[in-house]
């Protein structure tokens, strides 16, 4: 996939988006809440506002970025969702203006970034907009090489009477990268929905955090902070500035 673009995600899924990623959990909204202190906060891949919305909603000021004019435009959309300051822009940037009490990225969309430099330069750039006790948290999947054999893998999500969907993965584990494609297959034909992640191990993420002058300060299996084990699927990690 050659011509994969921080953008291309989005502009391929923002039309089904909402219907196959509708849910949220409470206790992420919770969660994000107490850690903010009142804001304002600033989520980076701020999609469709499956996060930012009900946030919004708790009365805090928020802001976004995201790479997609088409995941933009359902925000917009949305009731509120166009009351949002949002920056249309690759998140690794984070070219806002203003400092936050909270920034964060969830849904494993920091694998989005798909060089380690750019994940760093995030990092980076994330410390420079954070006020001074700023928190930086990111929810992502922790990596599992078993779903892969010879460095690929073929799934089967979902099989209706009206359609199929597949996802079908290619591994690269020195580049750490994953390219996918989502096939839904019906009467109407098969439709692709592209995705590429570089994956990263949490001690990866301590030490890009460490050269951007943050420290992890907590790390969670889930939003209800049960405790980070061998056994997590997931991980909820919490950074700020050394004290």
């Amino acid at each position: 996939m050659e011509s994969y673009e921080p953008e291309t995600y989005g502009e391929h899924i923002a039309d089904v988006y909402d219907s196959w990623y509708a849910g949220y959990e409470e206790a992420a909204v919770t969660t994000l809440l107490e850690l903010a202190r009142g804001g304002p906060v600033l989520e980076l891949g701020i999609g469709t506002g499956r996060l930012a919305l009900p946030l919004k909603k708790h009365g805090l000021e928020i802001h976004g970025i995201d790479a997609s004019a088409a995941m933009l435009e359902k925000l917009r959309a949305k009731p509120h969702g166009a009351g949002i300051p949002v920056l249309l822009g690759n998140f690794a940037d984070v070219a806002v203006e203003g400092s936050f009490s909270l920034i964060f990225v969830v849904f494993n969309t920091f694998w989005g970034l798909l060089t380690q430099d750019e994940q760093v330069r995030c990092f980076q750039n994330v410390a420079q907009h954070l006020r001074p006790g700023g928190l930086f948290v990111i929810e992502a999947f922790v990596p599992d090489m078993t779903r892969f054999s010879g460095r690929q893998t073929v799934r089967t999500s979902k099989v209706s009477e009206l359609e199929v969907q597949l996802e079908a993965s290619v591994h690269d584990p020195v580049g750490q990268r994953v390219n996918s494609q989502h096939v839904v297959l019906s009467d109407q034909g098969a439709r692709l929905y592209p995705v590429q992640v570089r994956y990263v191990w949490p001690s990866e993420l301590d030490l890009m955090a460490r050269l951007a002058g943050l420290r992890l300060q907590q790390r969670w299996s889930n939003w209800e902070r049960g405790l980070f084990t061998a056994e997590s699927v997931k991980h909820v990690s919490v950074y700020g500035f050394v004290i």
